[in-house]
């Protein structure tokens, strides 16, 4: 990008859907090759293949209540007890005239049955019950197939596997589920202010705060982050850092270095390891101008601005796709609507990412969420962890009102 006195040309700057656009364009950003974990190993993954039906579940018509399986043509009348059905073993014989059956909830249905009467519906009398409801075919019964049918799609590929889907891969008998690898993606802090969080920082100094929170937010995302350098301003020490991470990592993120002044090295770090080096740099948007969005090959690289804030809002607001690409996953939507207690002020032609907490209105119902925005303050390190997500002001508004009706996006 043309830059004079090291400023950023706000003509240039793209929109962060163009800018995320153009990068996966230019870089095929793909998941590596599947691989097979067991059922128990598999929730949180993203599913790697289509999951069929094998056959019909249920494979047999089953009660959806405690009650007495009947032939709907005999009622009303009184009917005899001619025994119990156990769950998980069929009735060996008929029903036959003038018999009811009792079932649990589960129990198949005997043949010559084709509802269920619920057990508070019915009289007892002894040995005998008196049916007076009059029931239609198939009432209070789940048919055969009325879950899955066979070879009907289950689950598709790119599914994120929570506890639902865990219990239909354990009802299809999938033990051994395909899935795609978790991205290893490499987290690379650059400054010489920086010192672990073990340590307590001298005037100037600060605790290397910026890599654990981007780690865990690519933990939520479905990533596997790791570690690597606290890297200094001394010139080769980033592209070093980047160079051995690229061989390690699917991926990296640096953060920090990433704008124009003189010790801001992460572009030329980047642009010396290989094509296509440095895709976009600069974006029209408050927080995280600076970013950077670069590949070495097919591995993406990622510079993120030091400002805690604006790195952590950029990775989530903005970098989404490309670590879901990364994992093989659909972009993840965590959204909620709300009010704004407060004007939310932007400036118009900036995409704006503007931090909120989330209370409960008077009502205290998920739709009477109230919507306060905080201030844009990319320095501070506890704004995010105040906020409950985050509302975007698109380019074309300038201020949202109070009162104005907005999505939330959470943070992961």
């Amino acid at each position: 990008m043309e830059q004079r006195g090291f400023v950023f040309l706000e003509e240039n700057l793209l929109s962060p859907a163009a800018a995320v656009a153009t990068f996966l364009g230019r870089v095929a950003v793909a998941p590596r090759a599947p691989e097979r974990v067991r059922l128990e190993e598999a929730c949180g993954r993203i599913l790697a293949e289509q999951i069929v039906a094998d056959t019909d579940y249920p494979s047999v018509p089953r009660s959806a209540m405690d009650g007495f399986a009947i032939d709907t043509t005999r009622i009303p009348g009184v009917f005899a007890i001619a025994g119990e059905i156990a769950m998980g073993r069929p009735w060996a014989l008929p029903l036959g005239p003038g018999e009811v059956l009792r079932i649990p909830t589960g129990g198949v249905i005997p043949v010559g049955a084709d509802a269920v009467v619920p057990i508070e519906d019915v009289r007892l009398l002894g040995a005998n019950v008196s049916i007076e409801t009059v029931l239609e075919p198939g009432t209070n019964i789940n048919p055969a197939a009325g879950d899955m049918r066979a070879g009907t799609l289950v689950l598709a590929s790119g599914t994120r596997i929570g506890g639902p889907q865990m219990g239909v891969l354990a009802t299809l008998g999938v033990t051994v589920v395909p899935v795609f690898p978790r991205p290893r993606i490499a987290v690379i802090s650059s400054g010489d202010e920086l010192v672990p969080p073990a340590m307590h920082p001298a005037a100037g100094q600060v605790r290397d705060s910026n890599r654990h929170a981007i780690a865990g937010a690519l933990q939520g995302m479905g990533a596997q982050p790791f570690h690597g350098a606290t890297v200094s301003d001394v010139p080769g020490a980033l592209e070093r850092a980047l160079r051995k991470a690229l061989s390690e990592a699917d991926a990296a993120i640096v953060t920090g270095g990433s704008s124009v002044g003189e010790l801001d090295r992460t572009p030329a770090a980047i642009a010396a390891l290989g094509s296509p080096g440095v895709i976009v740099h600069g974006l029209r948007v408050k927080p995280g101008k600076p970013t950077v969005l670069a590949a070495v090959g097919s591995k993406p690289v990622i510079g993120l601005p030091g400002n805690p804030t604006s790195a952590l809002v950029i990775l989530e607001a903005v970098l989404a796709p490309i670590i879901a690409a990364l994992a093989g996953a659909p972009i993840p939507l965590n959204t909620v609507s709300a009010r704004l207690g407060a004007t939310a002020r932007t400036r118009k032609g900036w995409t704006w990412y503007v931090p909120v907490r989330l209370e409960a209105g008077d009502g205290g119902a998920q739709d009477e969420l109230i919507a306060w925005p905080l201030p844009v303050r990319s320095s501070l390190v506890s704004l995010t962890a105040q906020a409950d997500g985050y509302i975007i002001v698109p380019e074309e508004a300038e201020d949202l009102e109070m009162g104005s009706r907005v999505t939330i996006h959470r943070f992961v």
